[in-house]
């Protein structure tokens, strides 16, 4: 079988989105299938494409065994509404111009957001007459309707428009979360063409080891108690909240905090520290993927935060698995879905959102007792290895894949005659 699978990001890419479609892809590869990725010149999320690549019009690397195509896009860095807007749409437009040029296919994957990306699944399949399968990795346009990028109701009203196109089009949709099945269900579309398959992590990646004291002594943290966010900075994460529940702990020289990656929201949330002389905070850009299991070895703790926001009861941010895989207790600042999962996993503690109170004070709670840090990580490790193992989730989606290609989607068989 050979599956198409169209997705904006791609490792060397580091994001959640790159992560989760190589994982699934190569396990596919293992299995015995053919793959073959579209994607762009890699840049997230400064708009910078890496050393190494070249922003062509169309070239073609292998990595793990699933051919990577990479096609030409307009650059931009992941910040500005419009510039990435024409970002995503020449994404869309160059996938379209590119399919004459892709081989013989048996279904093509789109994952969204972006959404244009996804829509591209639909063009594809018309044109290659084969099963199309959307994944929703976020609601959209909700999501960015949360933080406010957009407030204009005829761009609003067009948008949900095309959102709604999409669900009803897809011969199969596979969300991350069950809430977001649910929220598919109450816009009238038939649950039995949805199938969830959470995100899930790479156990024979992210493997428990010591800490590295090269590292801490690089970093000038030896001794500490270290407490780190691992992702992206942006609007949705209200990363303040660090900022001020470091400022309540300053006197405490044992506690450190460590933020690594980037974002829209770096800058500002890196100015914010040093205006408030916050020795007690240290901000690393963003890591390749073969340090980040050495970045997860030196911490104590990992944070998982959101906006206090309805819409992100729904999600389930992904760095949860890591973090449960390397045996690290969480402190959850988000409602919903990734709480129930945390508390059901006994895999870490949870605050309220937005709260910077709460969080010092779970802090100092895991600070002044490892065994309690020992026994809600060791409990996550379980709960992510029976329950998340990114290999078994991959498997699942294969089995959905060639139920359709082998003819059980009865929608396909109509799509792929239109």
């Amino acid at each position: 079988m050979h599956i198409l699978f169209l997705s904006h990001y791609f490792p060397p890419e580091v994001n959640a989105p790159a992560s989760r479609t190589y994982e699934h892809c190569k396990q596919w590869v293992e299995d015995g299938h053919r793959v073959t990725v579209v994607t762009c010149a890699p840049n997230h999320p400064r708009g910078e494409v890496y050393e190494g690549y070249k922003n062509h019009l169309y070239s073609t690397e292998e990595i793990d065994g699933v051919k990577v195509v990479r096609l030409w896009t307009y650059v931009t860095a992941n910040e500005g509404f419009l510039k990435r807007t024409i970002n995503y749409v020449s994404y869309m437009i160059a996938v379209i111009m590119a399919v004459p040029f892709l081989e013989r296919i048996d279904v093509v994957i789109s994952t969204s957001p972006q959404f244009f990306n996804g829509l591209a699944g639909y063009f594809v399949s018309r044109l290659k007459r084969v099963p199309w399968i959307l994944e929703i990795r976020d609601l959209w346009p909700e999501s960015i309707l949360a933080v406010g990028a957009i407030t204009n109701k005829t761009v609003i009203r067009g948008l949900e428009r095309l959102e709604m196109f999409a669900y009803r089009k897809a011969d199969r949709i596979v969300p991350v979360t069950d809430a977001f099945a649910s929220y598919m269900v109450g816009k009238g579309i038939d649950p039995g063409k949805i199938e969830v398959i959470k995100n899930g992590v790479d156990l024979s990646f992210y493997e428990v080891r010591a800490k590295d004291a090269a590292l801490l002594s690089e970093l000038g943290i030896e001794g500490k108690f270290i407490v780190s966010y691992f992702g992206t900075h942006g609007m949705a994460h209200h990363l303040e909240t660090i900022l001020e529940a470091a400022e309540l702990l300053r006197d405490r020289d044992d506690i450190v905090f460590l933020l690594v990656g980037d974002g829209a929201e770096r800058k500002r949330i890196q100015q914010m520290r040093d205006d408030k002389n916050l020795d007690n905070v240290i901000m690393l850009g963003q890591q390749s993927k073969q340090k980040m299991p050495a970045m997860w070895a030196i911490s104590d703790v990992s944070l998982v935060l959101l906006k206090k926001m309805d819409l992100f009861k729904t999600v389930i941010p992904s760095k949860i698995f890591e973090s449960m895989a390397m045996k690290k207790p969480i402190l959850i600042g988000v409602e919903g879905e990734s709480r129930q999962i945390i508390e059901e996993a006994r895999a870490g503690l949870a605050i309220e959102p937005e709260n910077s109170r709460e969080l010092a004070d779970a802090v100092l709670k895991l600070a002044a007792s490892p065994q309690l840090c020992e026994e809600l990580g060791n409990s996550g490790r379980e709960y992510a290895t029976a329950n998340f193992d990114r290999r078994i989730l991959a498997r699942r989606y294969s089995d959905l894949i060639t139920t359709m290609v082998n003819g059980g989607c009865e929608s396909c068989s109509a799509a792929s005659k239109q």
